[in-house]
């Protein structure tokens, strides 16, 4: 019996303030002893913004599924991802008519928000989505021929989660790359969900 290949995992890990999170600590705590997976720090990588587009490419290049890990900054993402986004998917390679360098790959983001999963309603606070509000990141993993998978969804960092609760959402977000780098995760149901969480699918949220 063959050794069985493991899809990998890159996490292009975006917070200017990690060590306020607790949540997105526990997150990728979960990650580290996972061999299929590969952490990208970007703020650590790159304090001034000068990204390596060489170094970034070969990254996604070499990796199978590309995930972006940051909080809900301003109902989007810190501004290091905007950076990234606007150097690195370069036309030729990311996409234009000879650019499939990411074609077939798939993309993900597990998000942290302050507010509620009720908050994201057009009856609730924010009167929009989560889905509406990360459409521009959706029509940009389309354009770059890449696979949308639903986000991670962590609601309500900002109330002050037990142990307990954020333990449950690393474990849950272990799971799931475990599941995305062995292939046991049903690609067609989860794309049918508004969320990648198998708790907040279990529980309706």
């Amino acid at each position: 019996m063959g050794v069985i290949r493991m899809k990998k995992v890159l996490i292009n890990f975006a917070h200017p303030a990690k060590s306020r999170s607790n949540i997105n600590r526990a997150l990728r705590d979960k990650t580290e002893d996972l061999e299929h997976v590969t952490v990208n720090d970007l703020y650590a990588r790159y304090p001034d913004f000068l990204i390596d587009v060489a170094h970034e490419h070969a990254l996604c290049e070499s990796h199978d599924i590309i995930i972006f890990q940051h909080p809900f900054y301003w109902y989007s993402s810190p501004a290091i991802v905007k950076e990234w986004f606007d150097l690195v998917l370069e036309h030729g390679w990311a996409y234009g008519s000879q650019g499939r360098a990411l074609m077939g790959k798939y993309f993900m983001q597990a998000i942290s928000a302050g507010g509620d999963a009720i908050t994201y309603q057009k009856e609730g606070y924010n009167e929009y989505t989560v889905s509406e509000l990360l459409s521009p990141f959706r029509a940009t993993s389309k354009l770059c021929n890449l696979i949308w998978l639903p986000p991670f969804m962590v609601f309500g960092a900002h109330r002050g989660m037990g142990d307990e609760q954020v333990d449950a959402y690393a474990e849950d977000y272990r799971n799931i790359l475990i599941a995305l780098g062995n292939e046991t995760l049903d690609i067609d149901t989860v794309a049918r969900q508004e969320f990648m969480n198998t708790r907040l699918i279990n529980e309706g949220a």
